[in-house]
């Protein structure tokens, strides 16, 4: 029986610490602050990330992985392993994910399966617990690359963000529209299902921002998800931007309210998305258990 590695990058939010518990292998993702590049959560933390984009003339800008670092990842794995699945983020969000795809079909062919399930952050987190966990079951990569994206469109997120003004720093609103909307104190609500992050609804303050996600959600584990919610198989998540305990944990206290039976993962959010709406945002999250 094959023995089957699991490798994923930071996009998951999961940390090189959580990594080596999980018995996983992990891609430092990359990022250039200021002309200058970092690897995140070696040389780059997210209190040290966030504390640069909040300084007025600070530019960032993500590195997918080069080829290069795929292939010293996946050797490290195959010294010990037969053959690897690679999580990485959705296809829809960077290009990183075909890079992966077309290096394991050159050069590591029937030993890397790399998986597009259309996932990133939280809702990648699960996927990668969802592997590790067939993995140790004796799944061979290839069943559990297709298992996993079988399930590819059966998750969501809503993000709240704090301050436009990073929206407008990556050319998604103009000035005018930032300046005016934080003036108004307008809160838009994003949303990624599965492919690209697009735009929700926008509303006056954090609590009516707050409410729309849960009744979004609300509708998502009703509607759609509502067999996967009966049969147990959906996860509940939390996630945010440079926020203070007390806020998550008021965030969590309404979400355990409005969803009781659920158990909730909390983390950070990628900083792929983090770099792009900016501290201060909170999301929730659901996606299908596909194990």
């Amino acid at each position: 029986m094959a023995k089957t590695a699991i490798a994923t990058d930071t996009n998951s939010g999961i940390t090189q610490e959580e990594a080596d518990s999980l018995g996983i292998y992990l891609l430092p993702m990359s990022f250039t602050l200021n002309g200058r590049e970092y690897k995140e959560g070696i040389d780059l933390s997210q209190e040290q990330f966030y504390k640069s984009i909040r300084l007025p003339k600070t530019t960032v800008s993500t590195t997918q992985p080069s080829p290069g670092e795929l292939a010293e990842l996946w050797n490290r794995a195959l010294e010990e392993y037969d053959e690897v699945v690679y999580i990485p983020m959705s296809s829809g969000l960077s290009s990183s994910c075909q890079t992966a795809v077309n290096l394991a079909r050159t050069d590591y062919e029937d030993r890397v399966f790399t998986v597009d399930n259309r996932r990133i952050s939280v809702t990648q987190y699960q996927s990668v617990i969802d592997a590790k966990s067939m993995a140790n079951c004796g799944m061979s990569a290839k069943y559990i690359q297709q298992k996993l994206e079988k399930d590819a469109a059966e998750s969501s997120i809503y993000i709240m963000v704090n301050d436009l003004s990073f929206l407008k720093r990556g050319g998604r609103i103009t000035a005018a529209g930032a300046l005016i909307a934080n003036v108004m104190n307008l809160k838009p609500v994003l949303q990624i299902q599965g492919d690209k992050l697009d735009a929700y609804s926008k509303y006056r303050g954090v609590d009516a921002a707050r409410k729309s996600m849960l009744k979004a959600m609300k509708n998502d584990l009703t509607g759609r998800f509502a067999q996967h919610c009966k049969n147990g198989k959906m996860s509940l998540h939390i996630a945010y931007s440079d926020m203070p305990p007390s806020e998550i944990e008021s965030w969590k206290a309404e979400i355990t309210e409005a969803f009781p039976k659920f158990d909730i993962h909390i983390a950070p959010l990628s900083l792929s998305i983090g770099c792009h709406i900016g501290p201060g945002s909170l999301a929730i999250a659901c996606s299908k258990i596909t194990w």
